[in-house]
Parts: C-alpha cells; structure tokens; sequence
C-alpha cells in the first residue's frame, strides 16, 4: 500500500501534468482548459478528482477537457446535473464512517448511523468574513453526507477556517472544509460517494453542476471527508462529486465579490486573493 507521501506526490505529479497539457492547448488550439482539482475540492482544483483531507492527500477536483467557448464536436455541450433521485430513496437509510487519517480539530465521526432520515432538507449558515454563506442541504440525495455534515457543524469542526482554494477556469468553484487550511486535511474518517455517482450510467462523461449547487470533494471513490465545494458558476465535472444541496442567492452575492477578487497572484487556481474565513458555521 502507498504511503500518504507517495500518494500526494502522486498527485502532485498528476496536478503538474495536467497544467502543462492545459498550457499547451491553450498556445496551439482551441480554448480548452484542463484544470487540476483536489479531492474533496482541492489543494488544485480542475479535473475532477479532489484529493482526500483524510488520507494525508490534497483534495482535489480536476475538469475534464472543458471550455468557455460555443459547443463543437470537441467540446461538448454537457447535460445538466438534475439535482433529485430518479427513484427515491426510503425514509431512513443507514450510513458507514469508516476510519481514515488523523482527524482536524479533534473531529469524530456522527454517532448516528441507523435511521438517518433521507427527506427534508437542513439549513447551514457560513458565516464568513466575506459575508453570509447560506446552504440548504438536501437530505434526499445524499442523506449520509449531510449527516456528516450536520454533525461536524454542531460539534464546531468548521469555524475559524479558511476557503483555501478558488478556481476561476474551466470550473468555477470555492473550496471550503479543510481546518489545516492547506488542502489535505480532514475529520479523520471516510464515506462513501451518493448522488449522481450511485446513479450515473457513465461515470467519466461530464454533466453540469449549476451555479449554486454544492458538492464533495474527494481523493477518488468514496473518500468524502469533510471538504466540499461552492459553485458561484456552471462547473462541468464527471458525475464522481456527492451533490448535497444549495446555496442561497445571498451566498451566491457572496461569493461573486470573492470570485470577482480573484486568486493570488493572477492566477486561475490557488487561494483567495481575499481571504475567506469561516467564522462560525451554525444550523439555521
């Protein structure tokens, strides 16, 4: 088994490949960007994987061959995720934590496990030094990520930290739900992936996650942590990121200024050329 180090050098070398492949098509052809992405979203952002918190790995999410251009044969014009279950799911399911790296903020994992409910939805607020971050999170989708979630609010796991990662390219989001601030860390435990993944025909062909819809970032299958991500635009991602609810129009107010800031540098991934921090995270 690798270690976490040969993992994230891994993943380094994946991220590294995949920016000069994005330079390359962006000198000689058409617009398209390949944006490397962490998992659970990310240390980078940009394909589809984000790098597990838990695992020692940076998160990330890497967009698929993607563009800002009109739709041609080599680049597609994706399907919109749709954002419910075509069959629903029972009234209560049952959810597996299982233990994974060493655990932020002396995180533990939910204590409920059975008859976690799978309808209704939970109201999270963000409150950060930006402004408010409203989330409406549904349990009919991913009843087990909102589970966790729902806890590692309630035990206080999310205030006083940072959005480490803001993506401006080929996917449009902001990364949150790393107290290490540095993209790989995480609760110590793992689950599994929920809606689309456990739906999805085809796993590799990107669909759209709309502008105000949250997701997941993970280090591959079934790695979800505690990192998620905010989409403040259409991202095109492969359906691999647990969708688990939405953001109010004013979060989305929010998160234009921090988009509209930029990333460090110029850049069109790293963190926040303004930072964004979690103040406090509470249930509405």
């Amino acid at each position: 088994m690798s270690t976490n180090k040969e993992r994230g050098e891994q993943a380094l070398g994946k991220l590294e490949k995949e920016l000069r492949s994005r330079d390359r098509k962006e000198k000689t052809g058409p617009l398209k960007t390949v944006v490397a992405a962490a998992a659970a979203i990310v240390v980078v952002v940009g394909g589809i994987w984000f790098a597990t918190t838990q695992t020692g790995e940076d998160e990330q999410v890497t967009a698929e061959e993607s563009s800002t251009a009109p739709s041609t044969p080599e680049t597609p014009d994706y399907e919109l995720l749709a954002m419910e279950r075509t069959e629903p799911l029972p009234d209560t399911v049952s959810c597996t934590y299982e233990a994974a790296g060493e655990a932020a903020n002396d995180a533990t994992p939910p204590e409920q496990t059975e008859d976690v409910p799978a309808t209704g939805t939970l109201n999270v607020d963000l409150n950060t030094n930006q402004g408010p971050i409203g989330m409406e999170l549904d349990r009919s989708t991913a009843p087990c990520t909102v589970n966790a979630i729902e806890h590692l609010v309630e035990t206080d796991y999310y205030d006083d930290t940072v959005c480490h990662r803001l993506t401006t390219s080929g996917i449009f989001v902001l990364q949150c739900g790393d107290p290490t601030g540095t993209g790989s860390g995480g609760p110590g435990f793992q689950f599994a992936n929920e809606y689309p993944t456990d739906e999805a025909e085809d796993a590799d062909t990107p669909v759209i996650y709309p502008r105000g819809s949250i997701a997941m970032a993970n280090a591959g299958a079934d790695t979800n942590g505690s990192q998620f991500f905010l989409n403040y635009e259409d991202s095109p991602l492969p359906p691999q990121y647990t969708y688990f609810g939405q953001i109010t129009e004013e979060g989305l107010a929010t998160l234009d200024g921090v988009a509209e800031a930029g990333v460090e540098g110029g850049a069109a991934d790293g963190a926040p050329a303004e930072e964004v921090r979690i103040e406090s995270a509470d249930i509405a």
